[in-house]
């Protein structure tokens, strides 16, 4: 890079200045067409699913304030997983890149907006990722926009953007250790649990019956997750850290079900190199056959004063990254154990901290008629939905309800609708989730702490 002013006064800069210099831009290209590719089999392997998950159920969970999401009738999710999937391999090769982002930030959003039962941390970190890519000018290289117009291609980007996808993927992994320290946890609950269910894996299933495996997991996933992205982002320590989050990603994908997440992150993590590797590895295979090599772009350092533009920009990413820093701590807002009410679990990076085990009862009371009798859900509601409902209270009130407006039309005016939860929290015993005196059919559902959640469990 040639030595300007702008180059000398870098390390002076101020970190907003410095977010507006410039950097190459191969990195954020090669994440590009990573995350496209890995997102078009992610919509190909839900294909077989959407009839079970989104067509066939007779009642959809929501999203608190989004109830008016439903799926599209007839044929229609299948439309909308075809235009994810079009969108995916768009974003991939660059072709209409900003509008393709943007079509599959709203498709992924909706899709999982849909169905509160089928909530996934990695798909919210889509999500996240895909609307950020609607901004990334991650398409100047790479990418059929850029070959269609040459005006567009550029072999830089500002500094922001490489920066914001790097926030983007850290955020979850910090929080993730965060979450860890925790009592449970910290003691190998639910992982003991977990890993004697895989005993029986071929090649490692041997290993997870050793008494140690629980420590290894639990303590090395903390570890893991507290430490990766400092050390990714240190120039000493970065190839070591990239190793161990390939393999940490690998021994999940071998030992758990939790599809295409690690290889998600394995291809996110990729952003924390420098951002020429791709160009130097380019180069390097060019100079092995002989091919000539791809020459470094001239970077812009820090601009001396920021224009109104830029202003702007940075509020934008001020505003964006304090928002994900601050709303996963929102549990603290309520009373309990998290893992226990559920109050701010969602939305938070609280990934695989805790295994529910137990059931739900609905009895509806009609006053007028003086009966009480219990709902029957055979045939109501699939056993994926049940099983997630049980240990979840908001799910639970909201079907409460669900079921009360049913009855209502049936001619009872009047009627309650009561649950009983008995649920098991990492092994422990069967204890009520929910107060079981409360009529949830006159209950409104509310960001507030609910009363009518037993915040208490007897630690046993």
């Amino acid at each position: 890079m040639p030595t300007t002013a702008a180059t000398l006064d870098a390390p002076r800069a101020s970190l907003a200045r410095r977010l507006f210099a410039t950097v190459d831009i191969a990195s954020l290209a090669c994440f590009r067409v990573l995350f496209g590719l890995l997102m078009f089999v992610e919509v190909w392997s839900d294909l077989a699913d959407i009839g079970e998950y989104y067509v066939a159920p007779e009642f959809h969970f929501t999203f608190f304030g989004l109830e008016w999401v439903r799926p599209l009738a007839g044929d229609g999710m299948y439309v909308v997983f075809g235009v994810l999937g079009l969108a995916a391999l768009c974003v991939t090769i660059g072709l209409c890149y900003r509008l393709a982002a943007a079509v599959f930030f709203v498709g992924i959003s909706y899709v999982f907006l849909v169905e509160q039962a089928l909530y996934l941390n990695h798909i919210y970190l889509i999500a996240l990722i895909s609307f950020l890519m609607i901004f990334v000018p991650a398409h100047r290289a790479l990418a059929v926009d850029a070959w269609l117009r040459p005006q567009l291609r550029a072999d830089s980007a500002p500094a922001w953007a490489l920066w914001l996808v790097r926030a983007q993927i850290g955020i979850p992994y910090f929080y993730a250790g965060l979450a860890k320290l925790n009592p449970d946890w910290l003691r190998c609950e639910p992982m003991r649990m977990w890993l004697v269910q895989r005993e029986e894996l071929p090649v490692a299933g041997w290993l997870l019956r050793e008494w140690w495996a629980p420590y290894f997991f639990s303590y090395g996933g903390l570890v893991f997750d507290l430490l990766v992205v400092p050390a990714l982002l240190w120039r000493r320590t970065r190839a070591l850290a990239y190793v161990l989050a390939l393999c940490f990603h690998l021994i999940n994908t071998a030992v758990f079900s939790i599809g295409i997440f690690p290889w998600v992150m394995i291809a996110a993590t990729t952003i924390f190199f420098e951002p020429d590797w791709p160009r130097r590895l380019w180069n390097r295979a060019a100079a092995f056959v002989g091919a000539p090599p791809s020459p470094a772009p001239i970077l812009a350092g820090p601009p001396v004063r920021l224009g109104r533009a830029q202003r702007v920009t940075l509020a934008a990413l001020a505003i964006y990254v304090g928002w994900q820093l601050l709303f996963p701590l929102r549990h603290w807002l309520y009373p309990g154990d998290v893992a226990w009410t559920e109050e701010g679990h969602k939305f938070a990076w609280r990934m695989k901290l805790r295994d529910k085990d137990g059931y739900v009862r609905f009895f509806a009371t009609d006053p007028e008629l003086g009966a009480t009798w219990k709902i029957d859900l055979a045939g109501r509601l699939p056993g994926w939905q049940r099983e997630e409902m049980s240990g979840r209270p908001e799910m639970i009130l909201q079907y409460a309800r669900f079921l009360a407006d049913d009855l209502r039309a049936r001619g009872h005016a009047a009627i309650e609708v009561r649950a009983v939860a008995l649920v098991s929290l990492n092994g422990r015993t069967l204890q009520p989730l929910v107060d079981p005196t409360v009529d949830l059919a006159h209950v409104e559902p509310s960001l507030l702490p609910s009363p009518w959640i037993v915040h208490d469990f007897v630690d046993r």
